[in-house]
C-alpha cells in the first residue's frame, strides 16, 4: 500500500480590546479552495485581563466552526459524487 503525505496549514489571526477577542481561523486546501470561519470570546468587566485566555477561548471557537464547516464541505462533496445523500457522523 502505497501512502501519500498531504499537509494542510491552519493560519489563525486575533483582533482583540479590554473586552473582546475575535479568532478568524482559515486553511487552504490542496484544490486552492479556502474555508473560514470565526470565533469570538468576552472578558466579563469583574475578570482579569488576560488576553491570551481571550485567545485560547475565540480559537478554539473559530476551530471549532473551521471544523464543522469542513464536515459539511465533505458530506458535500460525497452528496454531489454519489447523488444520494450522506448523513455526518456527530462530533
Amino acid at each position: 500500500m502505497m501512502h501519500t503525505a498531504v499537509g494542510w496549514h491552519v493560519e489563525l489571526e486575533f483582533r482583540e480590546d479590554d473586552q473582546h477577542t475575535r479568532a478568524v481561523a482559515m486553511v487552504r486546501l490542496p484544490d486552492g479552495s479556502e474555508v473560514r470561519a470565526q470565533g469570538h470570546a468576552s472578558r466579563h468587566r469583574t475578570d482579569a485581563n488576560q488576553p491570551r485566555v481571550g485567545e485560547e477561548v475565540a480559537g478554539a471557537r473559530a476551530l471549532n466552526e473551521l471544523a464543522m464547516r469542513l464536515l459539511t464541505k465533505a458530506h458535500d462533496e460525497i452528496d454531489e459524487a454519489s447523488g444520494r445523500t450522506s448523513h455526518p457522523i456527530n462530533v
